[in-house]
């Protein structure tokens, strides 16, 4: 997938849902960082850029998980390998963005992401329960250490309403992979698109506060 590298910069938060997985971000925090979304709406193409990008994170992990449960090493090690690719490829825009220090964090925190989805889907598949509970551990970590980076280097994005959005974004994750190991077609497709949905509201809270920050650049 190919984008003017601002707009991969503006998608630094890939990192990567409903209330009755996880508890939503429902406080003042969160709607003030979802209203900056609903307050850009000059920003379209940056909107756009973003939900794009959240999708595709998804759609990869996702079928990873697939490439798993049947078994598949060849497909699963072509979806894990476009999953770093596209990490890849969003730190360095963030580093020619925000600076090469903050693209070579952004790059540690997204394969912390990966690491922990990854790990997650390997252990269930095993059906190691052990290693599946750490992983959700580290998933929610990181979501903690993303959204502390994201604020600080964007004060229109308050960290407990992004920590809340990534970590709805990881309980998807885990219900997700579980669904597709149990063989539930019928549950995993309801997860996926109320997954999808997720990300188009996490990708128009971030696209908003972006917008805010580098008004004359987001378009």
């Amino acid at each position: 997938m190919k984008a003017a590298p601002l707009l991969y910069a503006l998608a630094l938060c890939l990192a990567s849902a409903t209330a009755d997985l996880v508890v939503a971000p429902t406080d003042a925090s969160a709607a003030a960082a979802t209203d900056n979304a609903a307050s850009s709406p000059a920003a379209p193409k940056l909107h756009a850029a973003m939900r794009s990008l959240w999708q595709g994170h998804v759609e990869r992990t996702r079928a990873y998980a697939m490439a798993v449960k049947a078994g598949d090493a060849a497909a699963a090690k072509k979806a894990a390998d476009e999953v770093v690719a596209n990490a890849t490829q969003i730190a360095d825009a963030v580093g020619g963005f925000y600076g090469p220090a903050a693209g070579k964090q952004m790059l540690t925190l997204l394969a912390g992401h990966w690491g922990a989805v990854k790990a997650m889907t390997d252990a269930q598949h095993a059906g190691d329960a052990a290693v599946d509970a750490k992983a959700m551990q580290d998933l929610t970590a990181n979501a903690g250490e993303i959204a502390k980076f994201l604020s600080g280097a964007n004060p229109n994005l308050p960290e407990d309403a992004v920590r809340g959005l990534l970590m709805t974004h990881g309980a998807h994750h885990a219900q997700q992979i579980g669904e597709i190991m149990k063989g539930d077609t019928k549950a995993e497709a309801e997860t996926f698109r109320m997954m999808r949905a997720h990300m188009d509201t996490l990708a128009d809270a971030l696209a908003g506060g972006i917008a805010k920050q580098f008004p004359a650049k987001a378009t």
